[in-house]
């Protein structure tokens, strides 16, 4: 009889799928081939869109679809074409996906565009089916959730590095002309003021600051959970204005109205599309960086509710710097909280605004 000295559990399987995923990625496809089935997860309200009557049938599958995009993330292949150019050459890449005739780049880019919706839902489901999964792995990990924002660069003119060489050329003949003297620290940066505040291809496309360098990109928030798989993803786009108004200007064609979305104002929106989508999620500690440091949000996150309950039970955000003051008139504790000039062991309390008008005599 055979005993084996460690007893397989999910964490170990998780482990070495992770592995074979990064460094064996024939031997995942066939991992992946044999225990997930891919068509148990699309809805029948997805193949029903799909397979309605259009006036002529359709050369590739829904399945098809679905298994050659989901091969092109594994692979981290990063067009529409080099996919269908791989599926050209591999009869067993096709055989895998399903694929019996290639879809060209247009027809892959209709698919997108056209069933958008049931894609998502897709998504939003897994995120359902695998939270179990999630919470056997690790349930101390799965019970935390971290928040950040970021965005998705775009493939626009800005975004080239010929544009801002162009802009700072352009600079340098100018001051030039003009007899001014300027350092090239200067002139980078009137450069990069002079960058106009959104794509001429996609006003959606706006100047940020996002994975550590100024670029051109759509921002979203991402939710992930403690084991870094993500959870919800929340574009910030005019679906997701249009659903929470209160927390923006009124003005959705201001550029002003953009800048209301930062991620300290952010934090209840996304939140708040999460845990409905999942109401049945309950996460005990919530992750996030300075940028959510604002009085609000920890009032959403920890505010008890009438039975005593609260969304988190911890929430750890950093102190954000900005918002603190070294005036030795205005000393501040540990946790951020102003204390009395006369006396730092009492603490000051919020007392609302005050919106009385006095009348000068």
């Amino acid at each position: 009889m055979l005993f084996y000295e460690n007893q397989l559990n999910l964490g170990n399987i998780y482990s070495d799928c992770s592995h074979l995923f990064e460094e064996q990625k024939p031997e995942f496809l066939n991992l992946m081939n044999t225990y997930l089935h891919i068509d148990d997860y699309i809805s029948w309200e997805f193949k029903r869109a799909f397979y309605s009557d259009t006036g002529r049938p359709r050369d590739c599958s829904l399945l098809g679809y679905i298994s050659s995009l989901v091969l092109q993330k594994i692979f981290t292949i990063p067009t529409d074409s080099l996919l269908i150019l791989i599926l050209t050459f591999s009869s067993e890449l096709r055989e895998l996906c399903g694929v019996a005739k290639i879809p060209d780049s247009s027809q892959y880019t209709r698919f997108k565009q056209d069933f958008d919706v049931f894609i998502e839902k897709m998504f939003i489901d897994l995120v359902d089916i695998t939270e179990p999964i999630c919470q056997a792995i690790d349930s101390k990990l799965s019970d935390m959730i971290s928040l950040d924002t970021t965005g998705v660069e775009a493939y626009v003119s800005e975004n080239n590095a010929k544009y801002i060489n162009s802009v700072i050329k352009k600079l340098k003949a100018y001051f030039k002309i003009k007899g001014i003297s300027k350092s090239d620290d200067d002139i980078y940066k009137q450069a990069y003021k002079s960058m106009p505040k959104v794509s001429v291809a996609d006003p959606a496309i706006r100047k940020m600051y996002a994975n550590g360098h100024f670029c051109y990109a759509r921002k979203f928030g991402i939710i992930t959970n403690g084991l870094g798989i993500p959870r919800h993803i929340d574009f910030f786009d005019d679906d997701f204005k249009s659903r929470h108004q209160d927390f923006f200007f009124a003005d959705v064609d201001s550029f002003d109205y953009d800048r209301t979305i930062a991620d300290s104002k952010s934090l209840i929106p996304i939140l708040s599309d999460f845990y409905s989508l999942h109401p049945d999620f309950k996460h005990s500690i919530f992750l996030g960086d300075a940028a959510f440091d604002a009085v609000k949000n920890y009032d959403f996150l920890l505010k008890k509710d009438a039975v005593g309950n609260s969304l988190f039970d911890k929430a750890f955000i950093p102190l954000n710097s900005r918002a603190t003051t070294d005036k030795p008139d205005c000393p501040i504790d540990e946790n951020g909280i102003p204390l009395c000039p006369r006396d730092n062991s009492l603490k000051m309390s919020y007392g609302g605004f005050s919106h009385e008008k006095r009348q000068m005599g």
